[in-house]
């Protein structure tokens, strides 16, 4: 069947996505001698979550790239026009897989942020849970990147500065660790995106990162995971927030995965079989 004709994806059946653009971006196949596009904002912190969560989403397309339904957006930034960049990932374009549940990836896009945000590493973009056109969804602040830059470029000189990621992964149980979700920016800083596939209850790492399996893990990371680990009870601050978007058993797993790796202070040897994702990038 021709592209054009494929049929959308159902995972919420009361909310069909349209996978034609209905909002494309005005910048894009614009004539020569066009007006110039809108003037493009990058703020970051608590002013790009402001807009994140309560924008009006003025433009978009359609970013075809995986399985899932991703849209990159202009969110109406200010009076004077300007717009901000973000990725917005519709509940109801997520196809349904059999080891997560239906219709929660954006949710762990987002309880991903939250893990990142109260650790500190590694570098996950400003990330919301909000209504969009195609209904509720995650949405992240754009980064601009090197596109020819992944993770097998950054590992010839970058292994400390990645070291985080590793872990982080190991504690979320980041099912799809590709090579293209390392974005390397414009300052040289590194951001860790699409976290849909993680927080399984059952063990399910899939990571291009075999670099650091058998490796210590170094004694800083360690500190921070057990600094956390109050919080993750169900009393805690982050305990309590991620428990609003997980289940029960999930959290459980969370906590249990925090101890062993503080326990066991090196990564454990995995499957290159099982354990790897594909493609790799």
């Amino acid at each position: 069947m021709p592209d054009g004709e494929r049929q959308p994806v159902h995972a919420n059946p009361g909310r069909p996505v349209d996978r034609r653009l209905r909002w494309p971006l005005e910048a894009d196949n614009r004539p020569d001698g066009a007006p110039p596009g809108p003037k493009i904002v990058d703020p970051t912190g608590e002013h790009a979550r402001s807009i994140l969560e309560s924008a009006e989403v003025v433009a978009g397309a359609q970013v075809r790239l995986g399985s899932n339904y991703t849209f990159l957006v202009h969110l109406d930034a200010g009076s004077d026009g300007s717009v901000m960049r973000a990725i917005y990932k519709p509940r109801a374009g997520e196809r349904p897989l059999y080891d997560y549940p239906d219709g929660t990836l954006y949710l762990r896009e987002y309880s991903a942020f939250l893990v990142a945000e109260r650790l500190g590493w590694p570098r996950i973009p400003e990330t919301v849970v909000r209504d969009g056109p195609h209904g509720t969804g995650s949405m992240q602040r754009f980064v601009e990147f090197d596109p020819s830059v992944n993770y097998f470029d950054l590992r010839e000189d970058r292994m400390g500065d990645l070291a985080p990621f590793a872990v982080f992964d190991l504690l979320v149980n980041n099912g799809d660790r590709k090579g293209g979700h390392f974005l390397r920016d414009a300052h040289g800083d590194i951001w860790s995106i699409d976290h849909g596939l993680t927080f399984s209850q059952y063990f399910n790492v899939r990571t291009v990162m075999l670099e650091f399996w058998g490796e210590p893990i170094p004694g800083q990371l360690l500190a921070d995971l057990a600094a956390a680990a109050s919080e993750l009870d169900s009393g805690g601050n982050l305990g309590a927030l991620l428990g609003e978007h997980l289940s029960a058993e999930e959290m459980d797993a969370l906590r249990a995965r925090l101890d062993a790796i503080c326990e066991a202070k090196v990564h454990p040897m995995l499957d290159p079989r099982r354990h790897v994702p594909w493609p790799l990038v």
